[in-house]
């Protein structure tokens, strides 16, 4: 029997150093985000509710289960010296994704040159209950890392999308991700995703024993 895991997702027990796991790097278009989700022109892009499932028996009826709605927030992202975080204002969470650098050398409280840097992440999540949309509140460029659903999930399923910050990100139910990354100091998105928030984690350091690198601009 699986039991689930509660993270500490501010102070996560993750190794001081972790070889690197580097994800592929591709321009974000509907084209190359097929099965993965699509470029939302708008804020309003319509994001999918998943029916609450029933394995056996008789079926849920057409129309209900899926009826508890949507969130929305902004999700700030920023970097402190080495260290990136994570606010979902949606959901009221707060996380440490990743590193500019190896854990055991990051340090915190200036503000790092990314020119030409990545991030280093520890883990990654899908959600099984509805999409998600990352829609920009500043016009800058980001990327996104995401695999395909699939509980068999790998680092070498990750592919990492770039988009130049005129577009945002929807992601079908079951897409994995982490988070919205960018060189720059901070950024904002609107956050629209279901209220259910169920959420599937892989750690990536303690499963495979890498970090994923995530490189932060073209």
């Amino acid at each position: 029997m699986n039991i689930a895991k509660k993270y500490n997702y501010l102070n996560p027990d993750v190794p001081e150093r972790l070889p690197l796991f580097k994800t592929p790097l591709v321009v974000a278009s509907n084209e190359s985000l097929a099965g993965y989700g699509f470029m939302a022109d708008s804020p309003d892009f319509p994001v999918e509710l998943v029916t609450w499932p029933k394995p056996t028996g008789r079926p849920v009826d057409a129309g209900t289960g899926n009826q508890a709605g949507i969130k929305k927030g902004v999700f700030e992202f920023w970097w402190d010296g080495d260290l990136f975080f994570g606010k979902n204002n949606a959901v009221n969470d707060e996380y440490l994704l990743g590193w500019g650098t190896q854990p055991e050398l990051a340090k915190r409280g200036f503000v790092p040159d990314l020119t030409h840097g990545s991030v280093l992440l520890w883990h990654a999540n899908y959600h099984p209950d509805g999409g998600q949309l990352f829609y920009p509140l500043d016009p800058i460029p980001f990327v996104v890392p995401l695999a395909l659903p699939g509980d068999d999930i790998r680092p070498d399923k990750f592919v990492n999308f770039w988009f130049d910050g005129k577009y945002g990100l929807y992601i079908h139910p079951n897409v994995w991700h982490e988070g919205v990354f960018s060189a720059a100091p901070n950024a904002r998105f609107l956050d629209v995703q279901g209220s259910v928030h169920a959420r599937v984690s892989c750690d990536i350091a303690a499963e495979f024993g890498v970090f994923l690198e995530v490189e932060l601009k073209r």
